[in-house]
C-alpha cells in the first residue's frame, strides 16, 4: 500500500524470495484457482446456471410461521382448529363508505359478496346487512367479514389479491370500497427491486473511486453477484424443506451483496498491497489468500455462528431467515476464496500495470499512501483518554432511546396512506372506534352458559369498548367472544389490556365457571411473539458474544482483545437500535410512529455482530502482524490503521449504501432493518475502528497482548496470519 520502505513494506518479502514463503491452505487454494482459472470460472457459471434453472422449475415455497407453542394465543388457535371453529382462519374486511348511507348501495354489494364467497381460499362471508353491528351508527360506513380457510401465512397471496380486485370493481364516485386485514396488506403489490439496484450502483461507484479502475472495481462486485445469485436459488429450493419467510429474499440479497463485496474487497486490497511491494500477480494472489483470505474465513464463520444463534430463539420464521442468511454468507465466502483468485489470475497483468502506474503517479507527487491514517493514529495516541471518552459518550447517548424500545408488529396503520389496507383501517377506526382494527378473541373452553358468563364480565371491563355475543363452535365445546379495546392495536393500552385480561379477569372467571379462558387473536399473538423474543434475547446475546470472544481469544492469544471487541460491538449495536427507536417509535424525520418490529433487534444483532468482527479481525490482525515483528505497540497501531483504514472505510461505505437502500422500501420492517444496519456499520467503522480502538490499544500498550501462561499452554494454536518466512 505504501512505498517499499518502513514497516509496511516488510509485510511481504521480495519476489525473489517467494519460493521460501510457506504456503498455507488458503494460499494452496488460491494456487489451484490460478492454475485452473478457466475451470474455476466455468464451474461457478455452471453451478449458478443449474441452481437458477432448478429453483425456477421447482419454484419457491416461502411461508411465514409465527407459531409459539405454549402461549395463550397459540393454544387458542390450536383449539379453534381442533373443534372446527370458523375463527381458526384469519379474516379480511371489505369496507364500504357511502355518504348517502351504505344501505343504498346494497344492490351492488350483495352480488359482489356472493361472488367472493365462491372464490378459492374463502371459508365464509358475512354481509353487513345481516348484522346491524357491522354498520356504523351514522350509517355511512359498513364492513363485510370474509373468513379465510386458514391463517394469513397459509392462504396464497394471489387468492387474497383476487378478492381485492373483485371487491373494488363495484366502487363508484359515491361508493368507496377498501379491503383491510393482514392478509390484504400482505397481498398488495410488492416493491420493484429499487433497493437492490441502488445498492449495486452505490457499490460500483465507491469501488471505482477507491481503485480508479472500472476493471478493478468490477471484480469484487462480480464475485458478490455470482454468490448472491447462487444463494437466492439455493434458498428458494431450501424453502421446500425448511420454513423460510416470504420477506427473506430481499434481506438475503442485500446482505449477500454487502457481505460479498466486503469480503472480496478485503482480499483484493491485500492483493493490491502485495503487488505494490513487488510480488508478481500469481504470487500476490497466494499471499493475499494466505492473509486476508484467512481473515475472511474467520469473519464469515463468526457471522454464521451469530446467525445460527437465532435458532435458539425458537421462532420458525426467524430460524428460516437465519438459515437463509447463513447460507448466503457461506456462498459469498466460498466465492471470495475460489472465484476471486481465478478472476485475479485472469486479469492480473492488467491490474498490476494499473496499480503500479497509480503508485508511480503518487510517488511523483510526493504522496505516500496511508500517511493520513498514520497522522490520525498519532493524533489519537497523543490524547487517547479524551478520544475514548468522546466516542463512548456519543455511543451511549445514541443508545439511551433503546432502553424505552417497545417491540411489536406493524399493521395496516403503518402502511402508506394510498394503499387499500390503510384506507380500510382508517375507515374502520372512524366508523367503529380505534380498537376495532385489533380485536382480541377470547376463547372459552366450556358450555354455552360459561361463554355467556365470560361475555357479560368482559362487556363491563375497563378498556373494552364492546364484547360480541358468545359464539359456539360447531361441536359446542367452545365459545368465542370478540373483544374490541378502546385503544388501537399498537397502543400501550391494548398491551396492558391483554395482561389485565389474562392475569386479573380470566382466573376468577375460570374458578367460577370451571371453564378454561384464553385470550388470543392476531393482536394478542403479536404481543406474545414480541414478549417471547424479548425474554429470550439476553440468552441469545450471551451465547453469540461468548462464542465470538472465544474465537478471538484463540486467534490473538489475548484476554483484552476479545473483551474490548465484545463491549464495543455491543455499543455500536445498541446505538443503532437507539436510532431506529427515535425514528420509527418516536416518529423522527416524518416516519409513522409505532413499535419496533419484534424481529429487528435479534436480526440486527446477529448480522452486525458478525460483520463487526470482519473489521475487528482485519484491523487487529494487521496490528498483530506489526506487533509480532516490532514489539512496539504504538507503531503497531499506527501501521495497522495506515494499512487498513482506507479499505475498512470503503467497505463500510459500500455496506452503508447497500443496507441503507432498504429505506427505499415501503415495507416498515425492511426500512427499520436497513437503517439499523447502516447506522451500526457507520458507527463501527468510523467511531470504533478509527477512533476508539486506536485509543484503547494505546492505553493498553503491551498489556493488549497479555495472556496467562497456563492458559496459553492449554489453548490450541490458531492463526489467521500468513505463515512466516523460514
Amino acid at each position: 500500500m505504501s512505498s517499499p520502505r518502513g514497516s509496511t513494506a516488510s509485510l511481504a518479502p521480495p519476489p525473489s524470495d517467494a519460493s521460501s514463503v510457506p504456503v498455507g491452505q488458503f494460499g494452496a487454494l488460491a494456487g489451484w484457482a490460478q492454475r485452473h482459472r478457466w475451470a474455476a470460472i466455468v464451474l461457478w457459471v455452471a453451478v449458478l446456471a443449474v441452481i437458477t434453472l432448478g429453483s425456477t422449475a421447482a419454484g419457491s415455497a416461502y411461508k411465514n410461521d409465527f407459531t409459539l407453542p405454549g402461549t395463550d394465543s397459540q393454544t387458542a388457535t390450536d383449539l379453534f382448529k381442533k373443534h372446527g371453529s370458523d375463527q381458526a382462519g384469519d379474516s379480511v374486511e371489505i369496507v364500504f363508505k357511502d355518504a348517502a348511507g351504505v344501505k343504498s348501495a346494497k344492490p351492488r354489494i350483495e352480488p359482489m359478496l356472493a361472488e367472493v364467497k365462491q372464490m378459492a381460499g374463502i371459508a365464509d362471508v358475512r354481509s353487513p346487512f345481516a348484522d346491524a353491528s357491522a354498520i356504523s351508527k351514522d350509517g355511512t360506513i359498513a364492513y363485510a367479514s370474509v373468513t379465510l380457510d386458514g391463517k394469513t401465512e397459509e392462504v396464497p397471496k394471489d387468492e387474497v389479491a383476487e378478492v381485492i380486485d373483485v371487491a373494488q370493481h363495484i366502487a363508484t364516485d359515491d361508493l368507496q370500497v377498501e379491503v383491510g386485514g393482514e392478509a390484504a396488506r400482505n397481498a398488495q403489490d410488492q416493491d420493484p427491486p429499487t433497493a437492490e439496484l441502488a445498492g449495486i450502483v452505490a457499490a460500483l461507484v465507491i469501488l471505482v473511486l477507491l481503485f480508479g479502475s472500472l476493471l478493478a472495481a468490477s471484480l469484487p462486485l462480480i464475485t458478490a453477484l455470482f454468490a448472491v445469485g447462487g444463494a437466492v436459488g439455493l434458498i428458494a429450493l431450501a424453502s421446500h424443506i425448511f420454513t423460510v419467510a416470504d420477506f427473506t429474499p430481499p434481506i438475503l440479497m442485500l446482505v449477500g451483496l454487502g457481505v460479498g463485496v466486503d469480503y472480496a474487497l478485503l482480499i483484493f486490497y491485500r492483493y493490491r498491497h502485495e503487488v505494490l511491494v513487488g510480488a508478481q500477480p500469481d504470487e500476490a494472489g497466494r499471499r493475499a489468500l494466505d492473509s486476508a483470505g484467512r481473515t475472511v474465513f474467520f469473519a464469515g464463520c463468526t457471522v454464521i455462528v451469530a446467525l445460527l444463534g437465532l435458532v435458539a430463539l425458537g421462532l420458525g420464521s426467524l430460524q428460516g431467515i437465519a438459515l437463509a442468511v447463513a447460507i448466503t454468507v457461506l456462498v459469498t465466502m466460498a466465492a471470495s476464496l475460489v472465484l476471486l483468485p481465478a478472476l485475479l489470475a485472469l486479469f492480473g497483468g492488467r491490474i498490476q500495470r494499473h496499480v503500479l502506474g497509480q503508485q508511480a503517479k503518487a510517488t511523483a507527487k510526493g504522496r505516500t499512501e496511508g500517511n493520513r491514517w498514520r497522522a490520525m493514529a498519532r493524533a489519537v495516541q497523543r490524547r487517547p483518554i479524551p478520544t475514548l471518552l468522546a466516542g463512548v459518550i456519543a455511543l451511549l447517548a445514541l443508545s439511551t432511546p433503546a432502553l424505552g424500545m417497545r417491540l411489536g408488529f406493524a399493521d395496516a396503520g403503518n402502511t402508506p396512506k394510498d394503499t387499500t389496507s390503510r384506507q380500510a383501517y382508517d375507515l374502520l377506526a372512524d366508523g367503529f372506534g380505534p380498537g376495532f382494527n385489533g380485536p382480541l378473541i377470547v376463547l372459552v373452553k366450556g358450555d354455552q352458559h360459561a361463554g355467556e358468563t365470560v361475555q357479560a364480565k368482559l362487556a363491563t371491563t375497563d378498556g373494552i369498548a364492546e364484547a360480541s355475543p358468545a359464539m359456539p363452535s360447531k361441536d359446542g365445546a367452545l365459545s368465542t367472544v370478540f373483544v374490541y379495546p378502546t385503544t388501537s392495536p399498537q397502543a400501550e393500552g391494548t398491551v396492558d389490556l391483554v395482561h389485565h385480561l389474562r392475569d386479573d379477569v380470566a382466573p376468577p372467571l375460570e374458578h367460577a365457571t370451571g371453564a378454561e379462558v384464553l385470550v388470543g387473536g392476531a393482536t394478542a399473538a403479536s404481543q406474545d411473539v414480541s414478549e417471547t423474543l424479548a425474554d429470550r434475547l439476553p440468552l441469545f446475546v450471551a451465547v453469540v458474544v461468548g462464542v465470538s470472544s472465544l474465537l478471538l481469544l484463540l486467534v490473538f492469544r489475548s484476554i483484552w482483545i476479545p473483551v474490548k471487541a465484545a463491549i464495543l460491538n455491543l455499543l455500536s449495536i445498541s446505538a443503532a437500535l437507539g436510532v431506529i427507536t427515535l425514528v420509527f417509535q418516536h416518529g423522527w424525520f416524518g416516519a409513522q410512529p409505532g413499535p419496533i418490529e419484534a424481529f429487528i433487534p435479534a436480526l440486527i444483532f446477529a448480522i452486525v455482530f458478525g460483520l463487526s468482527m470482519d473489521y475487528e479481525v482485519f484491523l487487529v490482525s494487521r496490528i498483530h502482524e506489526e506487533w509480532t515483528r516490532t514489539k512496539d505497540p504504538a507503531q503497531s497501531v499506527r501501521e495497522g490503521l495506515a494499512s487498513t483504514g482506507k479499505v475498512i472505510t470503503a467497505a463500510a461505505a459500500i455496506m452503508m449504501f447497500v443496507f441503507g437502500a432498504f429505506v427505499l422500501s415501503s415495507d416498515r420492517m425492511l426500512q427499520q432493518f436497513g437503517l439499523g444496519l447502516a447506522v451500526a456499520i457507520l458507527l463501527d467503522a468510523v467511531v470504533i475502528r478509527c477512533l476508539i480502538v486506536p485509543a484503547v490499544m494505546q492505553m493498553l500498550g503491551k498489556r493488549a497482548w497479555w495472556l496467562p501462561g497456563w492458559l496459553d499452554r492449554k489453548l490450541p494454536k490458531v492463526s489467521i496470519e500468513r505463515p512466516e518466512q523460514n
